[in-house]
């Protein structure tokens, strides 16, 4: 073959190349949109309104915070879930080495990590919250619920403030108290979902002081110390919600689509009260079909 032929077949796999490469980063990112969809609906529609320069790292990063999420209840050892913990572990360290594993969300974490310098702190610090919960008992008190929440949801909430290129002391005081929030309403909606499976996560200094006992939520107990004690939790998330709002004059507007969740949050806080904190009531089960709607309302108002 000669000097001619030699380079046009370079050229080809090259090309070749080049086109798997670009095969792979599709199906990468499209296991992660899937994947949010999915498991994170809220998450997910958050993410679509993002800028674009940042679309793509909010998808990886609520992906990498699924799947930690989803540990939990998927393996019926609490060994096995400690391993996939460690493999995380691992991961967040081969990322940081420019060596991710070739698995759709660890790759498209490395993306994000390169594109944004995201901080490996935060990230390890939802790991190792995460596998501390694989103990699978309930929170001895609130402060233990808001101890887990920040570890978790505003360690996100840093990571995707990071994304949007965002450094704000004051962003970050309102992460911090939205993150919390988060985790207790997320604790709250779950609720029906652990009992189904007897089991309660509700922090027990709450139940004890309202005499509410674990069985009472396993049986789906509507009576009034039940309510009082979702009362209380939820006026917690409130109280979070109020602390953030007290930052957002001295907060950028590009920090606003990290925050998109507190339509979420409020949404949820909204129908418990109307539902005279009844957790189990049926109204509570219902997607809010106006919600994406309310997200995309608030994303033009860049505010929070």
């Amino acid at each position: 073959m000669g000097l001619g032929g030699r380079t046009r077949s370079a050229e080809i796999q090259a090309l070749r190349g080049s086109s798997h490469s670009n095969t792979d980063s599709q199906h990468n990112e499209a296991y992660c949109i899937d994947l949010v969809r999915k498991r994170d609906y809220d998450g997910f529609v958050c993410s679509l309104l993002s800028p674009e320069v940042s679309r793509r790292s909010s998808l990886a990063l609520r992906a990498f915070n699924v799947e930690l999420a989803q540990v939990k209840d998927s393996v019926s050892q609490k060994t096995i879930g400690l391993m996939r913990m460690q493999f995380w572990k691992a991961t967040i360290e081969e990322i940081y080495r420019d060596d991710a594993p070739l698995q759709p969300v660890s790759t498209e974490l490395w993306k994000a990590v390169k594109q944004h310098g995201l901080t490996k702190r935060w990230l390890l610090r939802i790991i190792t919250e995460r596998e501390k919960d694989m103990e699978d008992r309930a929170y001895r008190n609130l402060q233990e619920l808001e101890a887990y929440s920040e570890n978790t949801q505003s360690s996100l909430l840093y990571l995707l403030l990071e994304s949007l290129g965002v450094k704000n002391v004051h962003a970050d005081h309102a992460a911090s108290h939205i993150g919390k929030a988060q985790g207790i309403v997320t604790c709250l909606r779950a609720v029906p979902y652990h009992s189904s499976r007897r089991k309660v996560y509700l922090p027990m200094d709450v139940c004890m002081l309202h005499g509410a006992s674990q069985e009472d939520f396993i049986r789906g107990s509507r009576e009034q110390n039940v309510r009082d004690v979702i009362y209380d939790i939820a006026s917690q998330a409130h109280v979070h919600l109020e602390h953030a709002r007290s930052f957002s004059k001295n907060v950028p507007a590009s920090a606003a689509p990290a925050f998109l969740q507190t339509v979420v949050l409020e949404d949820y806080l909204q129908k418990v009260r109307r539902a005279d904190f009844d957790v189990f009531h049926p109204s509570l089960r219902n997607r809010n079909p106006l919600l994406a709607f309310q997200l995309y309302l608030r994303s033009w108002k860049k505010t929070y």
